[in-house]
């Protein structure tokens, strides 16, 4: 088994962790939780994004969670940006990088940002355009690449096909996401070894929902053909308010302690990334998601 001596954790827990809680979480809490995740180590930090508050109320204060966390050097600080009007947004509250996001589902992107795959695409270019101009990498986002919650299986080529459009588009590195978490390791290899005939495998990074507990052997899987980029959720967070049952990205914790047991290098410290969580969690009045983070406190009550 070869494996990568790194792997790069972004982590999502503040954007894709918390856009959908019911319950307005303070910019505080946010910030708070951004500054404790950046005094883990970690180096790639989704902040939030900039969407329209109307869809998601959740990120409205994303610039001033901006303006309020204490910038590490070294640290990338990304937002999901939709359209020029988020770009210019995220530009003015001095982002590092920016994402899109496009899924290979057609009824699924229907559903979610109101159009067609190629016409996601077509929304991204002049976003993709005035990023390069400004010197600010973009990142994409590519939903639903292991099976969809409307239209059942999907196609490793149909992935590759998406994949590629998001690489000439700009994207310097493109997140395949497993949206409902169906996905097993031998599925995930093949789709990743797809892709990565279309896209340099180095410029891929994998997205698992915990939906059917496949997460952390997908991961296993896919790092085991390259893949040396992985998103993942404090205390496992957030889900897909477009998928029944998606209900948990992958626990950040228990990610960073499988790639620790491995002897691969993260530059994350696992006690500090545990705190961030807990102290999330306390505000959200939950129990952490992550079975780790659950271990290292002596177990569920």
């Amino acid at each position: 088994m070869r494996l990568p001596s790194s792997v790069k954790i972004v982590e999502v827990g503040p954007r894709d962790g918390l856009q959908n809680e019911p319950r307005a979480v303070p910019a505080s809490a946010k910030i708070a939780l951004i500054d404790q995740l950046t005094a883990s180590g970690l180096k790639w930090i989704e902040a939030g994004s900039f969407v329209s508050p109307k869809w998601v109320p959740q990120m409205a204060d994303t610039a001033e969670v901006m303006a309020g966390i204490r910038r590490r050097e070294g640290v990338v600080y990304s937002v999901l940006t939709p359209n020029m009007k988020g770009f210019e947004a995220a530009r003015a509250a001095g982002v590092d990088e920016v994402s899109v996001f496009t899924a290979v589902s057609e009824t699924f992107l229907q559903n979610n940002i109101n159009c067609s795959i190629s016409e996601s695409i077509e929304r991204f270019r002049p976003v993709a355009a005035v990023a390069a101009q400004a010197g600010i990498p973009i990142r994409g986002y590519l939903s639903c690449v292991l099976g969809c919650p409307y239209e059942g299986s999907v196609e490793p080529a149909a992935v590759a096909d998406v994949a590629a459009d998001l690489a000439k588009l700009g994207c310097h590195e493109v997140s395949l996401g497993d949206t409902i978490g169906r996905g097993t390791p031998a599925a995930a290899q093949r789709m990743v070894d797809a892709v990565a005939e279309r896209v340099p495998v180095e410029r891929l990074a994998v997205h698992f929902h915990d939906t059917y507990g496949q997460a952390l052997a997908n991961i296993l899987a896919v790092i085991e053909r390259g893949i040396a980029a992985v998103d993942s959720s404090v205390a496992g967070l957030g889900g897909c308010p477009y998928a029944d049952g998606a209900s948990g990205n992958v626990a950040s914790e228990d990610v960073l302690y499988m790639l620790d047991g491995l002897g691969i290098e993260t530059g994350v410290n696992l006690s500090r990334l545990v705190a961030a969580g807990t102290l999330i969690c306390e505000t959200l009045g939950r129990r952490s998601g992550s079975r780790v983070a659950l271990a290292m406190a002596g177990g569920p009550e």
